[in-house]
């Protein structure tokens, strides 16, 4: 009998990193989901997501400038108060970046944006900002740069990929 490889959606690229940091994970496809509000209808009408994963929402901003880039990561359930993330950073006004600043620096299409993107910033250009109620949960769910399935890792694996990316990170209260 042949040994036939399940073909997982998302990027190659992010199997690869999770295999050499020898990071597991649980594999879910799911319908479409490019924004956090749609994943989490899926969630409440049964798509399974990871029993007991928190499932994060993935901002992708830019400064005034556009000479830097965030990536901001949250719980899916909170609201962001971006005026008061502005006035922490002292980076003038934040917008979301464009397509073109995604796909160059995160390697990512819109509804996809992922922690995972940081595999294709290969410059180490995008600053990452977690919200500090991360570092309660468990297990974390993010896209494998796809967002037609999911990837739920332990969140000590989430801080050894950060760490490992060369991207900078802080945590961050993002919301009350």
């Amino acid at each position: 009998m042949e040994n036939v490889q399940q073909i997982k959606r998302g990027q190659e690229q992010v199997y690869k990193k999770l295999e050499e940091l020898n990071i597991p994970y649980e594999y879910y496809e799911h319908p479409a989901a490019p924004t956090a509000e749609m994943a989490l209808e899926m969630v409440s009408k049964q798509w399974s997501r990871g029993e007991g994963a928190m499932l994060c929402k993935n901002l992708f901003f830019r400064n005034h400038k556009g000479n830097r880039h965030y990536l901001v990561i949250m719980d899916a359930h909170a609201q962001l108060n971006i005026r008061d993330l502005e006035q922490r950073l002292k980076q003038g006004k934040l917008t979301f970046a464009s397509e073109q600043r995604m796909e160059k620096y995160l390697g990512l299409k819109p509804g996809s944006v992922s922690l995972f993107g940081l595999v294709n910033d290969v410059e180490h250009h995008v600053y990452v900002f977690l919200d500090e109620n991360l570092l309660s949960a468990q297990k974390v769910s993010f896209h494998p740069n796809d967002n037609t399935a999911s990837l739920v890792i332990l969140k000590d694996d989430m801080l050894k990929f950060l760490e490992t990316s060369g991207n900078g990170f802080e945590f961050l209260e993002l919301y009350s």
